[in-house]
């Protein structure tokens, strides 16, 4: 990456502490040498806090004990969008086990009005309907006609 490149991914504070630097930086050469130590060390403790900083707020992965890990973000209660992403996918398995079973139901139910319907606009003997290959007959019958 080039300079401009990473200029251009900087924000407007890292702008703002690069041009203070280098405004420092130029007449840092003319301080006495006991107040450019103190600049170098304050300069050193700020970049460790900043350091500080930024590892609170970065993504840590942290051991639970028990061979488990979460992932955690810094604070220890999860807002309402965390709880409502974690939530969806049980809503949505519930949702297609629901369907599943409508849809299964209105099968069964269309299959049982087929049976119904073939037995009673049908001429048959009474014997037929003792038979216990009835249901088969019926079903290939109204296979085949359709």
């Amino acid at each position: 990456m080039t300079a401009h490149h990473i200029h251009l991914l900087a924000t407007p504070e890292d702008v703002f502490a690069r041009r203070v630097t280098a405004r420092l930086s130029e007449a840092a050469d003319a301080l006495p040498h006991d107040i450019s130590e103190r600049l170098r060390v304050a300069r050193m403790q700020a970049l460790s806090h900043r350091k500080a900083v930024a590892m609170r707020s970065a993504t840590v992965v942290a051991s639970q004990g028990g061979g488990t890990a979460a992932l955690t973000f810094g604070n220890d209660s999860p807002g309402w969008w965390n709880r409502f992403a974690s939530a969806l996918p049980l809503v949505a398995l519930v949702a297609g086990l629901l369907t599943i079973y409508v849809v299964q139901d209105d099968n069964r139910t269309n299959e049982l009005a087929e049976v119904d319907a073939a037995l009673l606009s049908d001429d048959l003997p009474t014997a037929a309907y003792t038979d216990p290959g009835f249901v088969a007959y019926l079903k290939t019958s109204g296979n085949a006609t359709q």
